[in-house]
């Protein structure tokens, strides 16, 4: 029997997992705190990330320590503390400003298929990473990343596109990350062998 199943998400000890919902062969790495996301299909995690208010799209490459939508503190504000939104913690006789939680669960971040993103990276609020993009390790990206470009730094700057145009283009349209589970094992050594270019003449 393989380790990954489409039935139920196989989480490392010691994760925090809060209204998160899960695809099919999903990882996730120890200690990671998840809340408020969705993690699509054959997506993974590895240790110790923090990840709120996201949608993750498949096949998506997640290394160690890699933060995603972190929240916000509301600078427009007198106080930028904690005690005036987690007021239940201070205050016998006030509970928490729900309309503040809600607000920060609206800000997604969305990441898209077959993305990596590199050691201890961080993504803001409300960014869009595209298909097949790559997130440098420790870069923060605070901008959208079109589809297969790598990006790094801080703040993330483009570097170079993975592919020419018309090869992401074809890519994104052969939507290889929809196949079913059988369909990729009887392409696992064309996956393996071939060229991006190749694949696509192959399977186009």
């Amino acid at each position: 029997m393989t380790r990954l199943t489409a039935n139920e998400p196989f989480l490392h000890p010691d994760c925090e997992v809060n209204d998160a919902t899960f695809g099919a062969y999903v990882e996730i790495g120890r200690g990671t705190r998840l809340a408020h996301s969705h993690v699509g299909d054959y997506s993974y995690c590895d240790r110790y990330c923090d990840i709120a208010n996201a949608a993750v799209g498949k096949f998506a490459n997640i290394a160690a320590f890699v933060r995603i939508g972190a929240t916000d503190h509301p600078m427009e504000k007198a106080s930028l503390h904690h005690f005036h939104y987690r007021s239940g913690d201070y205050f016998e006789d006030a509970g928490h400003d729900e309309a503040w939680f809600a607000h920060r669960r609206t800000r997604r971040t969305v990441i898209g298929h077959d993305t990596w993103l590199g050691h201890g990276a961080q993504l803001r609020p409300e960014v869009t990473i595209g298909h097949g993009a790559v997130v440098a390790g420790g870069a923060i990206v605070t901008k959208d990343v079109a589809p297969y470009m790598i990006v790094a730094g801080i703040p993330a700057v483009p570097l170079r596109s993975r592919f020419a145009p018309h090869i992401a283009d074809r890519l994104t349209e052969l939507a290889w990350w929809d196949w079913p589970h059988d369909q990729l094992r009887q392409a696992l050594e064309d996956f393996r062998n071939l060229g991006a270019e190749a694949f696509l003449e192959r399977y186009e």
